[in-house]
């Protein structure tokens, strides 16, 4: 583990932009989810800001059945590349920065994730990433022969022997076990690959997975989930943690609570690289950064941002009967991404936030806005990071590329000039830039 500590940085990077108006902006490219050009391009300008990684987002579904709302706001996940097969074709246009992809649990089989993602991490010479998620789109259970969801701690019981499973095929072939000699004809040596044999409840696995491991052992497992559920199995499975939370204080809290779990499990709180979310609007002009952020904000269709909250409040209620200027009633027990509703619950009632205030936080994923100078950005970035709450940050670019040049032109440099951020990357795969050990 490196003991010269820098920020960490992450490029969560949705093709419509984080921001559900992101891709109504006018200098927006609002076909970059279908565009392997501008895809492209935005792969190579992370790289060039010295991300640890890129992070796509996914779901299996668009969201909900009314087609006038989706054909103007469930954008995100309408019309755009599948996440493993785009990351595939940038790890061949980029060198350094990390390639993340989301893909759940509930609808998927533990060998096919770890065939897609070990050839991820082989192919881009070792910058592979899972997200782990258990799905929390409700419309996902319709494309998969299902009516709903299993319930939540179903899915998580699903997806702790899935992850399981996962690392147990992804650790079966020992480094050299592939000598592929021609004298003696020996390709593979049987004694140093192991045939995994898993039977558990959801999963029986033979083994062993026909991918060798990359040069960083094995892809780095990713999480996202903030429910007890998830931050249990994030203590003992997962490398990065992707968090969303509205202050630092609640982020402390978080880091605290899941670092403070490991030892349980015979980590080291050291193996774990935790990055919020932020959103950021810069400018060399504090004025001019906060009209930035009021310009995406007055783009916000209201029934667009009404419906985006609906849906991260787990689909529960009918906002249509709210107005904009009332105030969010209790709510039913959601099946669905139960933290995330938690938490908006718990800001609506601790600042009497009406629905319009919900859904304009909620509008870039309710992470916590940082404007101003990028002295101003940088200050709040090194007080989290100072201040244990943060390894490092999810970057969520409202749109591309505006946001993304913005951050690389303002805020990287003045990270630099402080030292909290590298001049140049350290190694080659994602592991050896996050600081964490080759996975075996």
């Amino acid at each position: 583990m490196r003991t010269d500590r820098k920020i960490h940085l992450g490029l969560y990077a949705t093709a419509t932009g984080a921001n559900v108006a992101g891709w109504r902006h006018p200098g927006a490219v609002a076909d970059l989810g279908a565009n392997i050009e501008q895809a492209a391009e935005l792969a190579r300008e992370a790289e060039r800001g010295l991300f640890d990684l890129l992070f796509l987002a996914d779901s299996m579904a668009m969201r909900g059945h009314n087609w006038e709302i989706l054909s103007r706001g469930s954008t995100r996940y309408v019309a755009q590349f599948e996440p493993v097969t785009l990351l595939s074709a940038l790890a061949m246009v980029t060198r350094h920065v990390g390639l993340v992809a989301t893909h759940n649990t509930t609808y998927e089989e533990p060998y096919m994730l770890a065939r897609k993602f070990a050839s991820l991490d082989l192919l881009s010479g070792g910058r592979a990433g899972w997200n782990l998620v258990t799905s929390s789109n409700m419309d996902e259970a319709p494309n998969f022969s299902h009516d709903r969801h299993p319930p939540h701690a179903e899915r998580y019981e699903r997806a702790e022997e899935f992850v399981d499973v996962v690392a147990g095929l992804w650790t079966g072939w020992a480094p050299d076990a592939l000598p592929r000699d021609k004298e003696s004809g020996i390709f593979f040596d049987p004694a140093k690959v192991s045939v995994l044999n898993h039977e558990g409840r959801h999963f029986q696995v033979r083994g062993p997975l026909n991918v060798p491991p990359s040069p960083q052992g094995h892809t780095v497992i990713v999480q996202a989930g903030a429910s007890e559920p998830g931050k249990a199995m994030a203590a003992r499975t997962a490398e990065v943690i992707f968090g969303l939370h509205p202050d630092m204080a609640a982020a402390r809290a978080f880091y605290e609570d899941v670092k403070g779990r490991m030892p349980d499990y015979g980590r080291d709180p050291g193996e774990l690289v935790i990055m919020p979310g932020i959103s950021v609007f810069v400018d060399e002009d504090a004025g001019r950064a906060a009209e930035k952020r009021q310009e995406m904000l007055d783009l916000i269709d209201p029934v667009v941002g009404r419906d985006f909250l609906r849906h991260m409040l787990g689909d529960v209620i009918d906002l249509d009967a709210l107005g904009d200027d009332e105030m969010l009633p209790d709510l039913a027990e959601s099946n669905a991404n139960r933290s995330a509703q938690e938490r908006i619950l718990k800001s609506a009632r601790e600042e009497g936030l009406t629905i319009r205030d919900l859904y304009q936080r909620q509008a870039s994923k309710g992470a916590p806005c940082f404007v101003g100078t990028p002295e101003q950005v940088v200050d709040e970035m090194q007080a989290w990071f100072e201040g244990g709450a943060a390894d490092g940050f999810i970057f969520l670019m409202d749109y591309f590329p505006g946001s993304l040049t913005d951050f690389n032109r303002l805020v990287v440099p003045e990270l630099q000039r402080r030292g909290l951020y590298r001049a140049e990357y350290e190694a080659t795969t994602l592991r050896g830039n996050l600081g964490l050990a080759r996975g075996c």
